[in-house]
């Protein structure tokens, strides 16, 4: 028993810089899992370690001492290489564990779907953003606000031919409209099909940096699109795309430390409370991320910017 003890009381710190060390590890390949710079990071890995051992098996001198100062550098590399997926790890970190009731999700549910279906009938182009649990602020300023309950009837009108409002995206919290003639960030990303207009790459882009739902109605050909994630899914029919936002607008399975969360939800009532003092609400979602299909309906390229 008292070796045991002496055991503890001289390597407790080894033990628990361990475990922290393996905490912090584990948490930064959840970050990347299921993301594109997974397969970045798997190579990134297998390269440095194919370099390390062949310099110690082959005694190469010169380019381990390069590999040696290579090292110091490699927290740089990595946030530069892996930017997107820190920021959006960081961004799911602090954002709130909001509280949303399943009645006001199936409605919010409802109004997309009859509004989709509606404005794909007469072709009306629209763009419309459902934020979950990671705000995007500095995007709702760029266009007009607007704080009016989201119905079909509402956002049919905005996203009409020559209205004010309808040449940008409207953004949705909770079930209401926050803002409308919104200017989304477009997606970087190469390979794209060239069919997709500008709303699509907008959502893409949107759905890149947060994890908000964007809904995509094509002026052109009529079809909903839904972008989660980075990936779009394209040519839902009304059913389709009902049954698949009310599976998306579903509360997940929270996973973090209870420390973790309770400085979340402390340091959210700080900063995210409305005009008058309340908390904003917003809709708990899950993170399922969609294939994107790859259908060739044609889509003009110089549809209305988002």
């Amino acid at each position: 028993m008292e070796l045991v003890r002496e055991f503890i009381v001289n390597y407790w710190k080894a033990g628990f810089e361990i475990l922290l060390l393996a905490a912090v590890i584990y948490y930064f390949l959840l970050l990347f899992r299921g993301t594109r710079g997974a397969a970045v990071l798997t190579g990134f890995i297998i390269v440095l370690l194919v370099i390390t051992g062949l310099t110690q098996f082959f005694q190469l001198d010169v380019i381990n001492w390069i590999l040696s100062r290579f090292i110091a550098l490699l927290a740089i590399a990595v946030l530069v290489i892996f930017q997107p997926e820190l920021r959006r790890g960081l961004a799911q970190l602090g954002s709130q564990n909001p509280f949303a009731s399943s009645r006001l999700r199936v409605e919010l549910a409802d109004v997309l779907s009859e509004t989709a279906k509606a404005l794909a009938q007469k072709r009306c182009g629209a763009l419309m953003a459902v934020e979950r649990e990671i705000g995007f602020r500095g995007v709702a300023e760029t266009g007009v606000a607007v704080d009016a309950k989201a119905t079909p009837e509402l956002l049919t009108t905005i996203f009409f031919e020559n209205t004010p409002l309808h040449d940008g995206g409207v953004i949705l919290r909770g079930d209401r409209i926050t803002a409308a003639a919104c200017v989304f960030p477009l997606t970087q990303r190469q390979g794209l099909n060239p069919s997709l207009g500008m709303r699509h790459r907008a959502a893409i882009g949107l759905s890149e940096e947060t994890d908000a739902v964007l809904v995509v109605v094509s002026e052109e050909t009529g079809d909903i699109s839904v972008a989660i994630g980075g990936e779009l899914r394209r040519g839902l029919d009304p059913d389709a795309f009902r049954e698949y936002l009310s599976k998306t607008l579903a509360p997940p399975a929270r996973r973090g430390f209870g420390v973790t969360d309770a400085m979340r939800r402390f340091l959210s009532g700080l900063f995210l409370r409305g005009p008058r003092g309340e908390p904003t609400e917003t809709f708990s979602t899950g993170t399922t991320e969609l294939p994107a299909e790859d259908k060739t309906n044609p889509e003009e390229r110089g549809e209305g910017q988002s």
